[in-house]
């Protein structure tokens, strides 16, 4: 069976090519077609034999994403793609423009397992984990169609990245790379529900990634009701590796709190949530809620909103309220691949 040639770390590729008796400066070359350039073909390869074109096409395949769907925002220009996967399969990515450049939102799973009841993206049921070229074809598909540089990467779209590890970490590793697209791990976000052992494990890499939390709740009663998770690690056993991540990594946590009326967003749940988090280093990033119809979740009202985010700061901890992109498209990810599979 044929091998996703993207996919593999530099290193990887290089034992492939010594495996082939092919001199160094070849995995130079196949890297950067393949994390530079983008080639979806072998035959892109123009400084490569056709001999060798040939073996690696007998060898492997190219993973890429072709674009099923695109939405552009008619409020600030964001641009949702629902990209068509080798096997027929769909994840969704988010393209989003700032001052200082292209931040890309792209999906690490087909599918989602975690269940959070607000949240799209569990909808249309877990297929598979995404391989790391299939990952990083989001951004070479978004970046060739849109024909702009990407220089930031979040991982919030479809699929919970720490229940994909192996291939998350080694596309944080293909996309920094040098001969690739060389993005700064600075410059990269990675969101996770709560899987506490896999903090753990992400911490002791200390790659300078952000971390960031989905909470959404202060405590075990609010959470596992929006978070199944929770009830495998609750919101104390959470924030203790949080703090421990802070401690080794000597970074700041950023902390995701979608605000749902009646459920997360009273005095009480910004007080309880400001004592838990007082002397962290650490960001709280307030989202109110997206609209999915089989939801059911209202958003909080903007006094609400804004009164949650006085408490938090009267207690120290430093917090904003997330400026809604892309509202006009549904930005939020999940929805898109839900929708085309009701239609199969």
């Amino acid at each position: 069976m044929k091998r996703d040639i993207k996919s593999l770390s530099y290193e990887e590729l290089n034992n492939e090519t010594d495996a082939l008796g092919l001199p160094k400066f070849k995995t130079k070359q196949i890297f950067e077609w393949l994390h530079k350039f983008g080639v979806g073909s072998f035959d892109e390869m123009t400084n490569i034999s056709k001999d060798l074109r040939a073996k690696l096409a007998d060898l492997f395949f190219i993973s890429s994403c072709e674009i099923e769907q695109k939405y552009v925002s008619k409020l600030d220009g964001t641009v949702k793609y629902l990209f068509r996967l080798y096997d027929g399969e769909y994840v969704e990515s988010v393209i989003m423009k700032y001052k200082y450049g292209y931040t890309i939102c792209v999906s690490s799973q087909v599918g989602c397992k975690m269940g959070c009841t607000f949240c799209a993206s569990t909808l249309a049921g877990f297929k598979r984990n995404l391989e790391a070229g299939e990952i990083e074809s989001q951004l070479h598909s978004a970046q060739k169609d849109l024909n702009i540089r990407i220089s930031n990467i979040v991982l919030m779209g479809i699929g919970e990245p720490l229940d994909n590890y192996e291939n998350v970490i080694k596309f944080f590793y293909n996309v920094n790379n040098e001969n690739g697209l060389n993005i700064s791990m600075r410059s990269i976000t990675v969101s996770t529900c709560g899987i506490v052992p896999r903090i753990y494990q992400f911490m002791e890499e200390n790659l300078p990634v952000t971390l960031t939390i989905s909470l959404h709740a202060p405590n075990d009663a609010i959470r596992s009701r929006t978070m199944p998770v929770n009830n495998k690690w609750g919101v104390d056993e959470l924030l203790a590796a949080c703090r421990e991540y802070i401690k080794k990594t000597n970074r700041r946590v950023s902390f995701e709190y979608t605000l749902i009326n009646n459920v997360n967003d009273t005095y009480e749940c910004a007080k309880e949530l400001s004592v838990k988090l007082k002397g962290m280093l650490c960001h709280v990033n307030l989202i109110p809620v997206n609209n999915v119809a089989e939801r059911g979740n209202v958003k909080s009202s903007e006094e609400n909103m804004h009164k949650f985010i006085h408490v938090l700061k009267k207690y120290g901890i430093n917090a904003t309220i997330r400026r809604t992109l892309g509202s006009d498209i549904n930005a939020s990810c999940g929805q898109l691949r839900r929708n085309r599979n009701e239609v199969r």
